[in-house]
């Protein structure tokens, strides 16, 4: 029936995937969620708090939801700042998420990360199955949460699907308070200011991803036949990787003027403990896995699109101001 609930649904990553969700499933079917009420008051929206269990059972009778994408969680660089918050968001609300996929018979999507993995992981090349020590509270409830899925999967049969996503470059929402938000926040500041100061050093490397690849991603995933998933903890999942410095060089062949400098701060530990390229050969075979962008690719699209955006903006507040001056000159009148 596809009765599909989003948590964290105004985040990052949701933002994207209930549009791509929305235009193959229909408006109709899929309700977003999250922990306050959205500007635009959406009818398809419900207010949720993941560590209410009774909250969630409510909305996933009252809509006979059959598919969650649960997004709703504490990042890395966040997670530091609010431990406690972390684990009560991140470890609690997904329990409740597989307890509820268990009484109602409930696929569930899940995404893990790169974060759990830590400093005896293997950087170059890091396997499916291999050391998982996170550095980070975000890490240690990822490790935590995949193991709930297997759990979950194996012992009650939950259909419960998971990605360890990389770091995300998306144009459509704002970072989320992650160590990979350098990616993002690097293409905004290039083209409103010419410059931006970086806060993990140049050469640091690590795997990342463009949205429309993620979301591919997820949706190959999900519509994958049972049979062929053969993880139930969380497949490692990879496009490219690049540092800091190429990353740089490739938004200056588009911006010459462009400059950036670099002032690590504790987001530079966090990097220094991930991979900085992920084997997601286990996916590629499982599922027919297979990304799209390079980073020339991703640099090109997200300028492109940044700069449609920025325009927009600038429109719509003239609009606004040109309402506003109107507005007094009929009080005037009057």
């Amino acid at each position: 029936m596809n009765r599909i609930l989003v948590t964290g649904a105004r985040g990052q990553l949701g933002s994207d995937l209930v549009v791509a969700l929305r235009q193959q499933y229909g408006d109709s079917q899929v309700i977003e969620s999250g922990r306050s009420h959205p500007q635009d008051n959406s009818s398809l929206y419900e207010v949720l708090d993941v560590t209410d269990q009774s909250q969630l059972e409510a909305i996933v009778k009252r809509y006979r939801i059959d598919t969650i994408y649960h997004l709703a969680s504490l990042l890395s660089a966040k997670g530091e700042q609010h431990p406690n918050q972390c684990w009560e968001i991140n470890i609690n609300g997904l329990r409740n998420i597989l307890e509820i996929a268990r009484s109602y018979g409930i696929k569930v999507f899940f995404p893990s990360s790169i974060a759990v993995f830590g400093p005896h992981t293997p950087k170059l090349d890091t396997p499916q199955i291999t050391v998982e020590d996170p550095s980070t509270l975000y890490g240690i409830t990822k490790v935590t949460g995949e193991l709930l899925c297997h759990y979950y999967a194996y012992r009650w049969g939950v259909d419960v699907r998971s990605l360890r996503l990389p770091g995300i470059i998306s144009y459509s929402a704002p970072p989320g308070g992650g160590t990979t938000d350098f990616a993002v926040e690097i293409f905004d500041h290039a083209l409103r200011y010419g410059h931006y100061t970086c806060f993990v050093r140049p050469e640091t490397r690590l795997p990342m991803m463009y949205m429309p690849d993620a979301i591919a991603a997820i949706l190959m995933l999900m519509q994958a036949d049972s049979t062929a998933i053969t993880i139930r903890s969380s497949y490692n999942i990879a496009a490219v990787s690049f540092s800091a410095e190429e990353l740089v060089k490739e938004i200056q062949k588009h911006l010459l003027d462009f400059l950036c400098d670099y002032k690590p701060d504790f987001r530079q530990a966090i990097a220094d403990s991930w991979p900085s390229v992920i084997d997601d050969s286990k996916a590629r075979a499982d599922w027919g896995w297979k990304h799209r962008y390079d980073l020339a690719a991703i640099v090109e699209d997200m300028l492109a699109k940044l700069s449609l955006t920025n325009i927009q903006k600038q429109l719509d507040k003239d609009e606004e101001r040109q309402a506003t001056s109107d507005r007094r000159q009929i009080g005037v009148r009057g």
